[in-house]
């Protein structure tokens, strides 16, 4: 199943570092069969607001974009980024060609929090939680 990394940066600069980072990223994503599906290019925002840009990229599994990470290639070009863009990096795993949305909602209504209302924990006399 493809796992993303996921990236939202804020601040963008043209730091000499981060073009550095740019012409050496791919190297680091090659050998996880990594490949950029988004690269900051404008949003067009259709609900809410979106500050900055986003950066997508798709890997096999989760464990490549896990290792990726992790790599030493890219832990050695990190800082290139990160010293120079705020931002926030998710790795996440995707859902297959079969996936369904309806099966999820069922899932959630058979769970017992979808059936029944939250309930406060009980309290002790002097307003404390129960234990």
């Amino acid at each position: 199943m493809p796992a993303y990394g996921f990236a939202h940066l804020r601040g963008r600069r043209n730091h000499p570092d981060v073009i550095e980072y740019l012409h050496r990223i791919q190297a680091t994503l090659d050998p996880f069969a990594g490949r950029f599906v988004i690269h900051g290019p404008p949003a067009e925002v259709v609900e809410g607001s979106w500050p900055g840009s986003m950066v997508l990229i798709e890997f096999p599994g989760l464990a490549e974009a896990r290792a990726w990470y992790d790599s030493p290639a890219y832990r050695a070009i990190v800082r290139l980024r990160t010293d120079h863009i705020e931002g926030d990096l998710l790795l996440i795993e995707g859902v297959g060609p079969d996936y369904d949305p309806r099966r999820r909602a069922q899932a959630l209504q058979a769970a017992p929090s979808a059936r029944e209302p939250a309930r406060e924990p009980a309290r002790e006399p002097g307003g404390e939680r129960a234990r």
